[in-house]
């Protein structure tokens, strides 16, 4: 039985088998071909795993940086890192977090068949994420056993299916209308940027339309102006670690500048590689997915990663990093003016969940939005993981914490409500959740997938 559960969450944490496995079915369900089933369900797991190859190729790159960085400016503190604090929860609660993972997949489809959430989330290492971070607030109240399971199962299954609805008009808009949610729990960052971009964007023109001379038109090349942002900011970061750090830890030996340029090549390069898979996810997985929507679910839409929507707005992705980060700087130095814990701004969060804000508060508002919104959302990644940390039971010893701005609202609604009121407040929480979840299907009778369930204007 272990040994079973076991396959079956090592799949569930595969979203390029899990995006392939609701391809199979939906094209089954849609009685197509036996070669189109085969072509349509290996499209969208290579482009995932193209996805991801080049996801991989960023990491080791903004790896180097975060050091220098933070020895060229000599900074220490707490990282916020989801692969990181995962492994520390582990070899505390690897089988909690892990049944909870297929406990929360088994809720997200009955919600999803059952209710007006008609969202299925397919980012398989987020949902891994939430489980764990699930499994460790619950565990910190006394929760244990078949309880603390079947809690965090409804949780993650009910706000898989919730967060994407929240904000799908935003969604729409940044994705001219596929039909495609967000599925990524970093989302209520991406949809406060949004609104921000409502509120400051009036009349300020997308980032995509930015205008530059003929001869630098080089520059709308997304790979091209990638790699030269990137050189100069590795760049700047190599001259404030100096020779000596780089050449003694990262490169090997080699020219710390000419180590300094080609990791800025790389990072362009893991760029171009994401939007390839992206390309091919999308060819294959929606068409399929009507299959789903059609014959088992009806009106479902598939919740995907946050870098599936980095094509509909490149340069709004840059610009969304790099607004991010320095809100990642003020508020590490404003925790450390308030002797708060300091939260390092951690280079991945800042470039997938700082590009993704970017694009949002683009789509909304412009070039005003953009730089606005995802600057916001870097202050929440700094402020929001230091409250989180006392949460967190014994991981928050750990020099690492969750990330992404999701885990730590839905770890501190948890976290304070049951500190508050103990196990009563939690099992009254699950129940609000369970009328949230049921009470559309009454006030809105109509067959039709809810676009957004808390709005009804444009």
């Amino acid at each position: 039985m272990e040994g079973l559960l076991s396959f079956i969450s090592d799949i569930l944490q595969q979203p390029a088998f899990l995006m392939g496995l609701v391809a199979m079915v939906g094209l089954i369900a849609m009685r197509a071909p036996w070669h189109k089933v085969l072509t349509g369900t290996l499209g969208p797991i290579l482009g995932y795993l193209m996805l991801s190859a080049g996801a991989d190729v960023i990491v080791s790159n903004l790896d180097p940086l975060s050091q220098m960085l933070e020895h060229g400016f000599n900074i220490t503190g707490v990282v916020p890192n989801n692969e990181a604090v995962t492994s520390v929860a582990q070899a505390l609660l690897g089988v909690e977090t892990m049944s909870i993972l297929v406990a929360g997949l088994v809720f997200n489809i009955a919600i999803a068949r059952f209710t007006r959430y008609k969202y299925v989330f397919l980012t398989g290492h987020h949902s891994f994420f939430m489980a764990c971070l699930l499994s460790a607030v619950l565990g910190a109240l006394g929760f244990e056993g078949t309880p603390l399971i079947l809690i965090g199962g409804f949780f993650l299954g009910a706000w898989s299916a919730i967060s994407p609805a929240i904000g799908q008009r935003y969604t729409l808009k940044v994705s001219d209308g596929d039909d495609v949610a967000m599925g990524h729990f970093s989302s209520l960052g991406y949809y406060v940027s949004a609104w921000i971009g409502n509120i400051v964007g009036k009349d300020s023109k997308s980032t995509e339309d930015i205008k530059v001379p003929e001869s630098l038109g080089f520059i709308r090349n997304t790979t091209i102006s990638t790699a030269l942002t990137m050189i100069v900011i590795y760049l700047i970061a190599a001259v404030a670690a100096g020779p000596t750090f780089i050449e003694a830890e990262l490169s090997a030996g080699v020219n710390p500048y000419v180590f300094a340029i080609l990791s800025g090549l790389k990072f362009a390069v893991g760029v171009a590689v994401v939007y390839a898979g992206v390309r091919m996810i999308l060819a294959d997985l929606i068409p399929a997915f009507q299959g789903i929507a059609g014959k088992i679910i009806p009106n479902a839409v598939p919740a995907v990663d946050c870098a599936v929507f980095f094509p509909y707005a490149p340069t709004a992705v840059i610009i969304g990093f790099i607004s991010s980060f320095i809100g990642g700087i003020i508020g590490m130095l404003v925790l450390g003016a308030t002797g708060g814990i300091l939260i390092i701004p951690g280079l991945v969060p800042h470039f997938f969940c700082g590009a993704t804000a970017g694009i949002y508060g683009n789509a909304t508002g412009g070039r005003r939005g953009a730089v606005i919104g995802a600057f916001v959302n870097g202050l929440l990644l700094a402020f929001l993981p230091a409250l989180l940390l006392p949460v967190l039971g014994n991981l928050g010893f750990a020099n690492t914490t969750f990330g992404d701005v999701d885990f730590a609202v839905i770890g501190l609604l948890i976290g304070k409500i049951g500190e508050l009121l103990g196990n009563t407040g939690i099992y009254g929480l699950v129940a609000i959740v369970a009328v949230a979840l049921v009470l559309p299907s009454f006030l809105k009778p109509s067959p039709e997938a809810i676009n957004n369930v808390f709005d009804d204007e444009e």
